[in-house]
């Protein structure tokens, strides 16, 4: 099961056949339904997770029970709680199936072995944390300094492989307007 994930690495570093049977000896498979969570917020999150097929989405809810979705998440890409996963605290964050997904999930201690023992993914993962990191600078610049409207086209522009698939309440709420904002936006 953990085969799209040996893919996805295969394209961005060379392994060995040694290296494949350690990553899926550590690899396990979360199937989720539609409107499944991966995390609930309060929970303690243990896992690097990698989504091989589906599409989710991370969001926390604020006092007034208002959902703000801070990410979302297709195949080949990764997810969940860094910060919770680093210090051991429970998560703000909830992250829910948006189609039924299928998610290889690696233990954190079993993640940082691997690192250990597999140099090319350690300097791998470390590429994709700086690549993160200037994404949500760049995605707190946008979100301060644009309009509604520049935000929903620099959306629509980095994300055309998955708009479709996500309800349009939900990109709402990723850009932080109202669904009629978003529908006045849209009819421009």
């Amino acid at each position: 099961m953990a085969g799209q994930l040996i893919n996805y690495l295969k394209e961005k570093i060379e392994l060995s056949k040694a290296d494949e049977e350690k990553i899926i000896s550590v690899a396990t498979t979360k199937l989720l339904r539609r409107k499944q969570y991966l995390l609930q917020e309060g929970d303690i999150w243990k896992y690097y997770a990698f989504v091989s097929r589906g599409l989710l989405f991370r969001y926390s809810v604020d006092d007034k029970g208002v959902p703000h979705i801070s990410q979302f998440v297709p195949e080949n890409h990764w997810t969940g709680d860094i910060y919770s996963l680093l210090y051991k605290v429970p998560s703000i964050f909830n992250i829910e199936a948006i189609e039924n997904s299928e998610i290889i999930l690696i233990k954190y201690e079993d993640f940082q072995n691997l690192c250990a023992e597999i140099s090319k993914l350690n300097d791998l993962v470390f590429s994709l944390l700086q690549r993160s990191f200037a994404v949500a600078q760049n995605r707190i610049n946008t979100d301060i300094s644009n309009t509604a409207e520049q935000r929903y086209y620099e959306f629509i522009e980095k994300n055309a492989f998955i708009v479709a698939r996500i309800p349009q309440h939900m990109i709402a709420s990723y850009l932080g307007i109202s669904p009629e904002t978003l529908t006045r936006i849209r009819k421009k």
